[in-house]
């Protein structure tokens, strides 16, 4: 029944029915309606489970085959850290001018509306992901480059030495980075230091972090002509 297959699916992508219902254009009720068999799955439903959330046709239809395809719509991804992966997960892909700085989108993300979602197959649980500016960590990333995070609720759980997305205020301004985090010997500091050498490291007061993530996997979308 495809009811319960798109249930699976929604279970495998780990979203609620309002998400689900949000990214196909219907209500709760009527994809609860749909899950339980009571409604069909409209062409329009169907295009989007298999247009952006990259679902094998054939099992939605059968239940023959991957419940999705292969290779996600990616061509380049790398984690940062390895620990447990989720089979599947849909990201929320955020922008910075719609959102006007990580703390709004750290403290308020249930009312921020995502530019799209990202589906990856095996990645850690990531909270979302953004697009990056400027050339500091060239070449492991450049401009337009997406970073996927997972939020820190305390300075504490700073994984040093690693990638991570952070927010820290300067003169009333807020300035958001993508930086390796190394200790500093300066008390109540802590060093950005950047991947692209012409970039000189910057020590930054503890008491200037807005917000932080950690990074735990980037993408970059290459155009083959």
């Amino acid at each position: 029944m495809t009811g319960e297959r798109l249930k699976l699916i929604r279970k495998e992508l780990g979203m609620t029915q309002e998400q689900l219902a949000q990214r196909l254009g219907v209500g709760k009720a009527a994809l609860s309606m749909i899950e339980t068999g009571k409604s069909g799955l409209s062409s329009r439903n169907r295009n989007i489970l298999v247009q952006e959330f990259n679902v094998n046709p054939e099992w939605l239809e059968s239940g023959r085959g991957r419940m999705f395809n292969a290779e996600p719509d990616i061509t380049a991804a790398f984690t940062r850290r390895t620990d447990s992966s989720v089979p599947l997960q849909s990201v929320p892909l955020y922008s910075m001018e719609g959102t006007a700085g990580l703390v709004p989108l750290f403290t308020d993300r249930a009312d921020i509306k995502p530019v799209n979602y990202i589906h990856i197959p095996n990645l850690p649980k990531c909270d979302g992901a953004i697009y990056v500016v400027g050339d500091s960590m060239y070449p492991l990333l450049k401009s337009g480059d997406i970073v996927l995070y997972k939020q820190l609720h305390d300075l504490d759980d700073i994984f040093w030495g690693d990638m991570h997305l952070l927010s820290y205020d300067l003169d009333g301004e807020e300035f958001i980075t993508v930086k390796y985090i190394q200790k500093s010997d300066r008390e109540g500091y802590l060093k950005l230091v950047s991947q692209n050498p012409h970039h000189a490291d910057k020590e930054v007061a503890v008491s200037r972090i807005r917000a932080i993530a950690l990074v735990k996997a980037s993408i970059r979308m290459n155009s083959i002509r």
